[in-house]
């Protein structure tokens, strides 16, 4: 596999593990009789890191390993993407991630059954806020975004050896969490929380409830505004 086939296929494959991963920490922290049971928010940021560390390097070696729209975004803005890639891009990060979230649905078939609380549920699939407010919460991950994409484009500009950016990427996924996370669950990326609250809806799991849909563009503008502002920044830094 070769060209621009093998990178949108990066981007599908990629995505699918990041969201296999991340959303399975929230499972294994969030459902009834899971061993990992209660085990907290710091779990849940070190999986989440470690999610996105897997993706890129499972798929980097076809193509950027972005498996976020803010980052392919942010990435055609500055002229690292080709513009005809974005959609396509865009398309295999959603693709990925609806697959990724059916495959949490199947890992942990047994224990929707035994879950009860359907916020619990919907959390294992996609963000929400603690404290409903949209404006605060589309603030919170506009930052958060611009967080992540201003310092992937810094990363751009730092000499690594073969494979150590990866590792800073994880890095700094933990640090967003950590630090950002606590008023939205740090989405900052609109297909890791859209693709998997689609697979919420269509799936039959369990004592689901809705899918939230009145926050579900929280996730999507704020992103976006902080990718635009990110390489806005970015290019008055250079």
């Amino acid at each position: 596999m070769s060209g621009d086939t093998a990178q949108i296929f990066g981007e599908f494959i990629g995505t699918l593990i990041l969201v296999l991963l991340g959303d399975g920490v929230c499972a294994a922290v969030n459902l009834n009789k899971s061993k990992a049971q209660n085990s907290g928010w710091i779990v849940i940021a070190f999986g989440w890191a470690l999610a996105v560390m897997m993706g890129v390097y499972i798929s980097g070696f076809l193509g950027p390993g972005h498996l976020n729209p803010a980052v392919t975004l942010a990435m055609a803005l500055t002229g690292s993407t080709p513009w005809h890639l974005v959609v396509p891009f865009i398309l295999a990060q959603m693709l990925g991630a609806i697959v990724g979230a059916a495959l949490v649905w199947l890992a942990y078939l047994p224990h929707w059954a035994e879950t009860e609380d359907r916020g619990a549920i919907l959390g294992t699939f996609a963000t929400g806020p603690s404290i409903r407010n949209y404006p605060a919460n589309v603030l919170t991950e506009t930052i958060g975004t611009f967080v992540l994409v201003l310092a992937l484009l810094a990363f751009s500009q730092n000499a690594f050896a073969d494979g150590v950016n990866v590792f800073a990427v994880g890095g700094l996924i933990l640090a967003i969490g950590v630090s950002l996370g606590g008023p939205t669950g740090y989405a900052i990326n609109q297909a890791r929380d859209l693709g998997p609250r689609i697979a919420h809806a269509i799936l039959p799991i369990a004592n689901k409830g809705d899918s939230d849909w009145a926050y579900a563009w929280v996730p999507v503008v704020g992103p976006t505004l902080g990718s635009l502002l990110a390489v806005l920044v970015y290019n008055i830094m250079i």
